[in-house]
């Protein structure tokens, strides 16, 4: 009888203690979920994220696609400005009283000083073959009608307006935190055992610059360009460029803000669009050359608009022909107009997806569309030393041009079709089987792709290169 007894309050004890191990347990759980799950503000306003214990986290939320509309806005009720309707819903813009002219061969002073009589303006600015040209006293139509009448003219066109479009874990805070879904979804830690990034790999944003001064970013930019201060300081005054910047590169695993797609390869800043958000077609175009000269692989172009512009396209060949791969925003207008520089055959056209693996539904689509790409509250780096969550195929478009620079840091000797047909074989397949208008050829898989670099290699790696790049010595 009293071993029963002994056994019963024995058990009542044991009971007890495993009841109260599972409630601490449920509780912790609970409170880890409270302190790592982001709230998200659907109102999509400013909004400094926090953990449970209401600690800052120095980023803000921003409603980017909600901006590039403002932007439009603008633009459409600017008298200097003319709009072109493609449809009830999509327009392109453009500046009135101007026109983009590029020449057979170089046209002389007094070629420049009699056009300029003609049309009753002046020569604005030129970027080799291409310049722009002003008239007091005819509309844009007008000046195309007496470019188009002269010789030496290779083509002339309105001057378009391009928008902009917002297995080692890192330890930096926000990552840790679980705000940034998009790396995981993209199977980015599993890649990141294959490759982290080269620093002799360079990826250029043509964009409205970078933040040179923030913390996240500043040991990871190269050389820069200002195209429309025509200088090396392309610091950033509208938050965009930063933000499409730290999707790609952030510092990772340096215990703060974001985790960039690549831990090592540099960032070449290129400030072509101005504090508004827009910039115009030679001023893109001249960015893009200068990346190309100065030795970029990667070129992300979040911006864009619907009218396909020769000044744009023979930027987008030149980079392609010096085998550059080349990455841009598909569009914000949930529409399946071809958007432009996306469209074009030698660019990646990159789709928004959200958390739940549905196309954004503000992402454009349709056959252009190569690939899709998170893009839906993405935290990253923004001005002013914080960070911020941008929606937008602008936040897509970076996820894919930092892939890019990690196939090509693991396999260097890959031409620019290789490293897109890579991207576009190893994605997760999304939607209907196969290649569709929503998602292209299916959701970026970073792991998968870089398995699929790596076994193209076409040479054995030498010893002092497997050295370099264990060590990251470059």
């Amino acid at each position: 009888m009293r071993r029963t007894k002994w056994l019963l309050a024995a058990g009542s004890v044991v009971f007890l203690l495993i009841f109260t191990a599972v409630q601490l347990l449920q509780e912790d759980e609970t409170e880890q979920q409270s302190r790592t799950t982001p709230r998200i503000n659907t109102s999509g306003q400013l909004r400094v994220l926090q953990n449970k214990r209401s600690n800052p986290l120095n980023a803000i939320n921003i409603n980017n696609v909600q901006n590039g509309e403002d932007i439009t806005a603008r633009l459409n009720h600017d008298p200097e400005i003319k709009v072109i309707y493609h449809n009830n819903q999509d327009t392109s813009h453009y500046y009135d009283h101007q026109a983009a002219v590029d020449f057979i061969s170089e046209p002389s002073e007094e070629e420049i000083s009699r056009i300029a009589s003609d049309i009753e303006g002046s020569m604005v600015r030129h970027f080799n073959s291409t310049y722009v040209f002003r008239s007091d006293s005819r509309d844009t139509a007008q000046l195309l009608d007496y470019f188009n009448t002269r010789e030496n003219i290779e083509f002339a066109e309105p001057h378009y307006i391009l928008l902009q479009n917002g297995l080692n874990i890192p330890n930096d805070l926000i990552y840790r935190e679980r705000y940034q879904w998009n790396l995981p979804v993209i199977e980015t830690e599993q890649g990141w055992n294959i490759s982290r990034g080269n620093k002799r790999i360079k990826i250029a944003i043509v964009d409205t610059g970078v933040d040179l001064d923030h913390p996240d970013l500043k040991n990871r930019l190269s050389e820069g360009y200002n195209v429309l201060a025509n200088n090396n300081n392309p610091d950033d005054d509208n938050g965009h460029g930063t933000h499409v910047a730290g999707i790609i590169a952030s510092e990772t695993n340096n215990r703060e803000g974001t985790a960039g797609v690549t831990w090592f390869n540099k960032v070449m800043p290129i400030k072509a669009l101005g504090a508004e958000g827009y910039g115009t077609t030679l001023d893109i175009a001249k960015g893009i050359f200068w990346a190309v000269d100065h030795g970029a692989d990667v070129i992300n172009l979040s911006l864009g608009n619907y009218q396909r512009s020769g000044v744009m396209e023979e930027a987008v060949e030149y980079a392609y022909n010096h085998n550059v791969v080349i990455v841009a925003a598909a569009g914000n207008d949930n529409s399946e107009q071809p958007s432009f520089p996306a469209a074009y055959p030698q660019v990646l056209s990159v789709s928004a997806v959200d958390y739940n693996g549905n196309r954004a539904e503000f992402s454009n689509y349709g056959d252009f569309v190569d690939i899709a790409a998170p893009g839906v509250y993405i935290p990253s780096t923004y001005v002013h030393n914080q960070y911020a969550a941008l929606s937008g195929t602008s936040m897509a478009a970076p996820h894919v041009t930092g892939l890019a620079g990690l196939i090509l840091s693991a396999n260097p000797e890959l031409s620019n079709l290789e490293v897109m047909q890579i991207i576009k074989t190893s994605a997760i397949d999304l939607g209907y089987k196969g290649k569709d208008e929503n998602f292209g050829n299916g959701l970026i898989d970073v792991n998968n792709a870089l398995q699929s670099a790596q076994n193209r290699q076409t040479r054995p790696e030498k010893p002092l290169e497997k050295l370099r790049n264990i060590f990251n010595l470059r």
